[in-house]
């Protein structure tokens, strides 16, 4: 089977859609899958019995963590393969596995980050004229966003993107499964959401049928693997259309009639897969449709007349669709730093056990060496040498600290940020001391702001527009406007804020604004 895309009206070319799912989607899906490799470092277990899983195993330590793969050979003794990533490894002869120390200086980084950005809730100041309206905006704003998760969608959003660069979020109406699927077949999933008359429609819904609505959307964040969204070919930040491509896990088994599965069906064994299938999923302003391993298996009009997908650069990053991703220059000196990690722990093997060379002593060669041990004999040439032990290696250290400080420059991130003071702290007993150490961190941090609060801007106005267009909640284009506070992510002086409240109220801001800038909630 093959792509209908009779319904884009030729937006679309069918050769190039087959090019994006069968090609380009696997390359992004390498690329992206890499770096969330390096930022979560998965583990696998090595417990086969090919030349690899046995030289691993040989380190007394039987897996390998995804980081290897930026490892030389004469340190895991493997070779990676660049299409198949950390684990997909031969060994190679002649060489032998040493200690391989990874230390993930990526992840906590990354972590951070977000939890400088969203460490704290934000909040939702609705930009409506009438006060009773403002206050209904950003009541079922406050509930959209509890209703996926709260605090949590916001790290995650955070975290996405720091990885990936970018994150997408999808917006999804609440739907009946007899209404996307019924016995004719496949069915539009927004004819619960928009019927074909109006007299469907609640005549003058109350307000708790609006926040239940509210509460039923789902922001679904895009993993950046599976996007693939067409941009417009004379501006970048227009999608003309939005397609995914992914693998999905169905909750049935596949039993493949292969010689193999013949072979254990008769031995009684079972050779059943959980079955997969490959979704494509194709979004235009004007209608869906949902392919499984390119059958059509539901189709259907959009009836916002717009993508209902927010698109959120982590950094801006002119000319490219992607922003700037936390984890893509960290790369390169992690695989560094881990290098000389692993090569620190191989001297240390070698060097931190004293060793003796005995000459003219018969059978020292079985003789233990333990506290009040003797030897004698008779031999007046005789003689113990010792060598070995720890020796020091300061420009091994010296190495070591400037591949952590250069971290620090590319990430903006320092140790101080997550709590690792040590004697780099000085005297911070200032406000303005305190931000100069965070200036790299702030600057970042202020930069990201921009970026996810217009984000976070646009999915407020599309979902107040969904809700405009069921006719369950009206407003206009205008009142849908709405300001992202961001809290400061230092620690402050509650004395020193109290009395900017108070400098704030005497020259006339707005209570309701002043107690939301001190966290209060207001009604």
């Amino acid at each position: 089977m093959g792509f209908e895309l009779e319904a884009f009206d030729g937006r679309i070319d069918a050769n190039y859609l087959d090019w994006l799912v069968d090609v380009h989607s696997t390359d992004i899906r390498r690329h992206f899958s890499r770096l969330w490799d390096y930022y979560a470092n998965p583990m696998v277990e090595t417990c086969g019995g090919t030349a690899a899983d046995r030289k691993i195993n040989e380190s007394g330590r039987c897996y390998v963590q995804a980081q290897e793969y930026g490892l030389p050979s004469r340190i895991t003794g493997l070779a990676h393969s660049p299409h198949a990533g950390a684990f997909g490894t031969q060994a190679v002869r002649d060489i032998q596995r040493k200690e391989v120390v990874i230390e993930n200086d990526i992840a906590w980084r990354v972590n951070a980050a977000a939890d400088f950005l969203f460490g704290k809730s934000i909040s939702l100041i609705s930009r409506a004229p009438d006060d009773r309206k403002r206050k209904d905006i950003e009541a079922i704003l406050k509930a959209l966003f509890a209703a996926n998760g709260g605090p949590g969608f916001f790290q995650d959003v955070a975290v996405l993107g720091s990885v990936y660069g970018f994150v997408d979020c999808f917006i999804r109406t609440p739907q009946t499964p007899e209404t996307a699927f019924g016995d004719s077949g496949p069915r539009n999933p927004f004819d619960e959401v928009l019927p074909s008359t109006s007299s469907h429609l609640l005549p003058s819904p109350s307000f708790t049928t609006v926040l239940q609505w509210a509460q039923a959307i789902d922001l679904e964040l895009i993993e950046a693997p599976r996007a693939l969204p067409i941009l417009d070919e004379d501006d970048y930040r227009a999608i003309r259309l939005y397609v995914q491509h992914f693998h999905q896990r169905k909750n049935a088994m596949s039993s493949r009639g292969s010689f193999l599965s013949r072979i254990l069906g008769a031995v009684g064994q079972r050779s059943d897969t959980r079955q997969v299938v490959g979704v494509t999923e194709i979004t235009s302003p004007d209608c869906w449709q949902r392919y499984e391993d390119k059958e059509l298996v539901a189709e259907g009009p959009v009836p916002w007349r717009f993508l209902p997908v927010v698109h959120i650069q982590n950094v801006a990053q002119p000319y490219y669709y992607e922003g700037v991703s936390d984890v893509e220059p960290l790369i390169p000196l992690q695989d560094e730093l881990n290098t000389r990690l692993s090569d620190r722990a191989s001297r240390i093997t070698f060097q931190s056990f004293k060793m003796y060379l005995g000459k003219g002593i018969e059978g020292f060669e079985n003789k233990p060496v333990a506290p009040g041990r003797m030897w004698c004999t008779d031999n007046p040439e005789a003689s113990i040498q010792e060598f070995g032990g720890d020796v020091a290696a300061p420009s091994e250290h010296l190495h070591i600290s400037e591949i952590r400080e250069a971290m620090d420059k590319a990430s903006g991130v320092t140790p101080v940020v997550a709590g690792i003071l040590r004697d780099r702290l000085g005297n911070l007993t200032s406000a303005v001391a305190l931000r100069l150490t965070f200036m790299g961190m702030l600057s970042r941090n202020e930069r990201k702001r921009h970026t996810y609060g217009e984000g976070i801007r646009k999915i407020c106005r599309m979902v107040l527009s969904m809700l405009d267009t069921m006719g369950l909640y009206a407003t206009s284009e205008s009142e849908r406007d709405v300001e992202v506070v961001f809290p400061s992510p230092l620690p402050e002086n509650m004395t020193e804020k109290l009395q900017e409240a108070q400098i704030k109220r005497e020259l006339g801001v707005p209570q309701e604004q002043v107690l939301r800038e001190l966290g209060y909630e207001t009604k």
